[in-house]
């Protein structure tokens, strides 16, 4: 497993010697998991949280009753492909009898596959992946997690926030764990002028994954994932 870090750091460190050989992998990576995604023959749904949450904490039930939802209103189910807030999705996918996606990651620890994927692509570099969580969605919803979790989150919303990605919802399930972040981007951020009040209009926070489900299939029924925020230069900064 230790190649798999030296590769990624090959990647973005050298420049000259391993220049085709290292564009022809990625290149390579993108065209697998565009056709991965081709593969989803409906809208789905990418939903992200930590890989370190067990089976039967609330968190890995909420995540599974989310997934199976999704599944019954006849959306596919994304994610990360490993355990935790990933694996309950795609479970509750596979339990409302829907198609579910894994897309994992070879990483030195912590990273397997879980049992309940459908459609699944292991990608050796994190950002041909991004592109692959965002490409099919229709929304985002995001659990409790860490880095990681956080990464996709702020990742989606510049994307919107500069118009390269649709302005499609991103949901925060878990208003206790989210609501200091919450807070702090009203505090700091948008008192300071970071971001514009509009802004904060792409996140929505709520402990009802009833409205989580909702918020997304009626953005898709509408159509309002079409309709792009206007890019502020200063905010891509």
């Amino acid at each position: 497993m230790k190649k798999i870090g030296q590769l990624d750091r090959r990647v973005l460190r050298r420049t000259e010697e391993t220049l085709v050989s290292d564009v022809s992998l990625i290149a390579s990576e993108f065209l697998a998991g565009f056709q991965a995604v081709q593969r989803i023959d409906r809208p789905a749904v990418s939903i992200f949280g930590s890989a370190r949450v067990l089976d039967g904490t609330a968190t890995y039930d909420h995540a599974r009753a989310t997934g199976k939802a999704f599944a019954e209103a006849g959306f596919a189910v994304v994610t990360g492909g490993g355990p935790g807030v990933m694996e309950a999705a795609n479970r509750g996918c596979q339990d409302g009898g829907g198609l579910s996606v894994g897309f994992n990651i070879e990483l030195p620890h912590e990273q397997g596959s879980n049992a309940y994927i459908d459609i699944a692509y292991t990608f050796k570099h994190f950002y041909a992946r991004k592109v692959c969580f965002v490409k099919p969605a229709e929304g985002f919803v995001i659990f409790p997690g860490g880095f990681g979790t956080l990464d996709e989150l702020f990742e989606a919303l510049t994307l919107i926030q500069t118009g390269k990605a649709q302005n499609f919802p991103v949901v925060l399930i878990d208003t206790d764990y989210w609501g200091e972040m919450l807070d702090w981007i009203r505090a700091e951020l948008l008192a300071d002028g970071m971001i514009s009040p509009e802004d904060l209009e792409l996140l929505h926070a709520t402990d009802d994954l009833d409205e989580a489900v909702r918020t997304v299939i009626e953005c898709y029924e509408a159509n309002c994932a079409e309709i792009p925020m206007e890019p502020r230069k200063a905010d891509a900064q």
